[in-house]
């Protein structure tokens, strides 16, 4: 229960609103509330961050071919200056955060909505993912400036955020076989 316009309102009474409606349209409603949050999110740290736009243009202009370091003969593009680039890395960071904690949001009201496994499975992913590539940011590029460490790092993330679906995905196929 919670109070909204001085009226409590019951949870279950949120979960029949969903009853009459397809899973196609409640994947819309998704979509569109985080579209919409993505939006807001990037407005916002370009409104927080002074300058970003140009900080930006100045990361990209920084790029060149660089040796990987303990590959001699590998050449990879990566920022000449990388410690240069800070305010880019923690912008990098506060999305990367928001859009994890959006993500548990997200998962709350798909438990609401009844949404089918797959879906929740999918907004843990990203929930990993996000929150992971944050600290990943954090670590590797605000505090060390390691570019290929961090590279490597966002690479087994993505592996890591795949298992964990993977996870969910067969922990939820032997639960209802067991039914």
């Amino acid at each position: 229960m919670f109070l909204y316009n001085n009226n409590v309102v019951e949870v279950y009474k949120l979960n029949e609103s969903f009853e009459g409606v397809s899973h196609k349209y409640r994947d819309g409603f998704f979509s569109a509330i985080s579209v919409g949050f993505f939006f807001v999110l990037v407005g916002a740290i370009f409104v927080t961050t002074p300058n970003l736009f140009d900080k930006i243009l100045d990361f990209f202009r920084d790029f060149d071919l660089v040796t990987v370091p303990n590959q001699p003969r590998w050449l990879l593009p990566a920022p000449t200056s990388p410690m240069a680039h800070s305010v880019v890395y923690s912008a990098v960071e506060q999305f990367s955060f928001a859009l994890g904690l959006f993500q548990i949001v997200v998962l709350a009201l798909r438990f609401v909505a009844r949404s089918p496994w797959s879906k929740k499975a999918e907004t843990v992913s990203n929930l990993v993912f996000w929150l992971g590539a944050s600290f990943l940011t954090r670590t590797f590029l605000i505090e060390t400036t390691r570019w290929f460490v961090f590279w490597a790092g966002i690479i087994m993330l993505i592996g890591v955020s795949l298992i964990t679906r993977a996870i969910i995905l067969a922990a939820y196929a032997g639960f209802t076989q067991k039914r």
